[in-house]
């Protein structure tokens, strides 16, 4: 027999990812602190036909806030500032008080490791690299298009020399983002002109205690998961993965359970809680939430098939473009396509779908009164199916 049913996993989840705490009257500092010891980071996506998904988890989570307080956290002044920039899973925003966990991240990409084949392969032209990071230590913070030898060739990953540089020196550390343009560049300097000097001096582990951690902290945040789960979340490589997991079980810090329906072997910390009743949040969710950026897993937990098909020809879509799933009553239940029409001041609605068998009445109230949440939130003031 499993030692958790699959709706005690489903529930764990949930939990894990804050879904059962209560939505504030308003969303502020406190309310972001609490997320983000939910889920420990928010990944991040250029797309902007709805909202940038690093937006949404907080709104997800804590309902309707200002703008301005996740941009002061992120890119703001070093009062205010709780996030950085970096490779967590995938780009990411993560809380400056978990920069030392990734140092081994840096330090094997200034080793030439565990980076992507240009970046590897820019290193070699030293001068050139030099002479980059030479530029942002005289003169300040710079984006990749600030240099006069910025146009690459092709189209969207047409990446020129220099913006490989820079991707180099802000993957190795040299570099970090320091503010984002209007048009969502990333604009980069040196990590002492951006981060307090508490920042700079943490004590950072060595690669197996920071392994170690970062595993602990993904389980915190899933509740239950497997070996790959867990791997996924800060995107580990599998032997680090393995080897730290071995550690946590052997020093009794993680046990493994068996799930219901799981062929996997999954773990849990000791002491997980496992909540009796049912999540009563409704939610839409960014196609970038932690709770289900792997598809596989969110199948396992919901019954739920998801794919995001912005990469899809329009042809051969089946739910959309850009799909927010509906959590209700602790299940996804059904889908929406967006879209954020400012020209017209409305939220676009492209499609509704909702999962067989789910009552329809119930259904469609979850799903508009999250639509209107959403469009207030968005200051679109009209909610309108697309024709």
């Amino acid at each position: 027999m499993a030692d958790i049913s699959k709706i005690e996993a489903r529930r764990m989840a949930l939990h894990a990812q804050g879904f059962y705490d209560e939505v504030p009257a308003q969303a502020d500092r406190a309310s972001l602190q609490r997320v983000l010891r939910r889920v420990h980071l928010f990944q991040m996506d250029s797309v902007n036909v709805l909202v940038r998904s690093h937006y949404l988890p907080l709104f997800s989570r804590g309902g309707p806030y200002s703008f301005p307080l996740l941009q002061d956290a992120a890119w703001g002044p070093r009062s205010k500032r709780m996030l950085f920039e970096y490779w967590g899973h995938e780009a990411s925003l993560i809380p400056l008080a978990l920069r030392p966990l990734f140092g081994w991240r840096m330090e094997r990409a200034r080793r030439g490791h565990g980076m992507w084949g240009r970046m590897t392969a820019i290193r070699s032209k030293r001068k050139f690299v030099a002479s980059i990071l030479r530029r942002i230590e005289l003169e300040g913070p710079a984006s990749a298009s600030s240099f006069r030898q910025a146009r690459g060739s092709g189209a969207w990953w047409g990446w020129s020399d220099v913006k490989v540089v820079l991707e180099y020196l802000f993957w190795a550390g040299y570099v970090t983002a320091s503010s984002r343009t209007n048009g969502f560049e990333r604009v980069y300097d040196l990590p002492e002109r951006v981060f307090s000097e508490s920042v700079l001096r943490s004590i950072v582990p060595d690669e197996r205690a920071s392994h170690r951690q970062l595993l602990t902290l993904a389980l915190r945040a899933m509740g239950v998961a497997t070996e790959s789960d867990l791997r996924d979340y800060f995107r580990l490589d599998l032997l680090d993965a393995r080897r730290g997991l071995r550690d946590l079980v052997e020093a009794s810090e993680v046990r493994s359970v068996a799930v219901e329906g799981w062929k996997k072997t999954a773990y849990v910390l000791p002491g997980a809680r496992i909540p009796r009743t049912e999540c009563r949040r409704d939610a839409l969710l960014s196609p970038f939430d932690s709770l289900i950026w792997n598809r596989e897993r969110a199948h396992r937990l919901f019954d739920f098939h998801y794919r995001i098909e912005i990469y899809t020809p329009a042809h051969k879509r089946i739910h959309g473009y850009y799909v927010l799933p509906l959590l209700h009553a602790g299940h996804l239940i059904g889908r929406v396509d967006l879209k954020a029409d400012r020209g017209n001041v409305r939220l676009l609605v492209k499609g509704k779908h909702f999962e067989p068998g789910v009552q329809q009445r119930e259904a469609r109230a979850a799903m508009d009164g999250q639509l209107d949440s959403l469009a207030r939130w968005l200051a679109l003031p009209k909610v309108e199916i697309a024709r």
